[in-house]
């Protein structure tokens, strides 16, 4: 089916029937960036959407092309156990409803580069992700384009232009970030102003003409303060500091990588209805506090379940705040794992990868470091 939480980016994204996958056209370059990554610098990819694989891609795929080559696709996922098995008890093989795939062909254009008006590309696969929204009751999205400079080396001169003016004119110019799309549950009392689903949607323009540098922080506080849908003032900074320990996670991240990219974006997402958040929050606080017992007990308890910050978590961050636990004691000595299906709280990854490319002994991007500085310290003063 057509994906319906993207809040910028390219067309022609979908997701699986259940929606726990996120399938979406991409080139060559970012394949390879996702396999490198994967493959090779792990912590980097922790703060990645999780990579399942690449679907071929045709301008006569259809849905049962599509369909067919998913279960095999999960299957030889390098993922952890617990996750395959997650997606595949989701996967409904005997009787799969359909994706709808939107197209992704676009005239060819010969005569210099053009905007892309239709954020379409031309391509032959599909990177196959998990899906950042799923799981949420009412998601809340915010996309955040990166960089003070947005455009590649090999850029066409008009693309390099066009690029460098909008940088210039919006927050990119002194926060290293501007906001490229959000959504917003019960975003508005104007239920004129709400899609069909209850969200308020700002699109590219918001973020670019109305998102300025004297009231970037209160255009920030609309996406994670809502009284509307149940999430007040304290709630609200419990959030955001939530965000703010992640981006300072995201960020040491990038200061110990060698890398350089363009136009991507972090992707920020939150249960955005006040009961269902709140239910989340205590159900994760009871499955510490049992976790914490457990360990009192003498029991080992085992790292196979995230409880969701969104980042990667390895058994080394147990300290950091970053916790992952399994939970499940018996009336003998024994402990057996058994997976909790945690409610989403938060969640944030770095996404799109067209224009990423790793570079050795070149330092870290602080072309894109400066907005995820600026994020942190704005989300920070968001929780304070």
């Amino acid at each position: 089916m057509e994906y319906n939480y993207a809040v910028a980016g390219h067309a022609g994204t979908m997701c699986d029937a259940d929606g726990e996958l996120f399938i979406k056209p991409c080139t060559q370059a970012e394949v390879d960036f996702y396999e490198s990554a994967h493959q090779s610098h792990p912590d980097f990819a922790a703060i990645m959407p999780t990579y399942i694989g690449t679907l071929a891609l045709t301008e006569t795929t259809d849905q049962a092309e599509i369909r067919a080559q998913i279960p095999d696709l999960v299957e030889q996922a390098d993922i952890p156990a617990h996750l395959k098995e997650e997606i595949q008890s989701h996967l409904h093989l005997d009787k799969r409803r359909a994706i709808e795939a939107a197209s992704t062909k676009k005239p060819v254009v010969d005569n210099g580069w053009v905007p892309n008006r239709t954020r379409k590309i031309t391509t032959d696969r599909a990177v196959v992700l998990d899906n950042a929204s799923w799981g949420y009751k009412r998601p809340n999205i915010l996309d955040a384009k990166l960089g003070l400079r947005l455009w590649a080396d090999d850029a066409p001169q008009q693309k390099k232009d066009r690029f460098t003016q909008i940088a210039a004119e919006t927050t990119h110019k002194n926060f290293g970030f501007r906001v490229a799309g959000m959504r917003v549950y019960k975003g508005s009392t104007d239920e004129s102003e709400l899609d069909k689903e209850g969200y308020r949607i700002y699109d590219k323009d918001w973020g670019r003409l109305a998102v300025k540098d004297a009231n970037i922080l209160d255009s920030l506080k609309k996406f994670i303060f809502n009284e509307t849908a149940g999430i007040d003032r304290e709630l609200g900074k419990y959030v955001a500091g939530r965000f703010a320990k992640d981006l300072r996670h995201v960020q040491n991240v990038f200061e110990n990588e060698e890398s350089r990219m363009f136009s991507s974006s972090l992707l920020f997402v939150f249960e955005g209805d006040g009961d269902a958040l709140r239910a989340a929050i205590e159900e994760e606080k009871s499955l510490l506090a049992a976790s914490e017992t457990a360990g009192k007990a003498g029991h080992i308890v085992p790292a196979n379940l995230r409880v969701d910050s969104g980042i990667g978590i390895s058994e080394e961050e147990l300290g950091e705040g970053k916790t992952v636990i399994t939970v499940n004691l018996d009336d003998e000595d024994s402990f057996d794992e058994e997976e909790v299906d945690l409610p989403r709280i938060h969640g944030v990854k770095i996404i799109d990868f067209a224009h990423a490319e790793w570079k050795p002994g070149q330092g870290p991007d602080e072309n894109v470091l400066k907005g995820i500085r600026s994020l942190a310290q704005l989300f920070e003063e968001m929780s304070k």
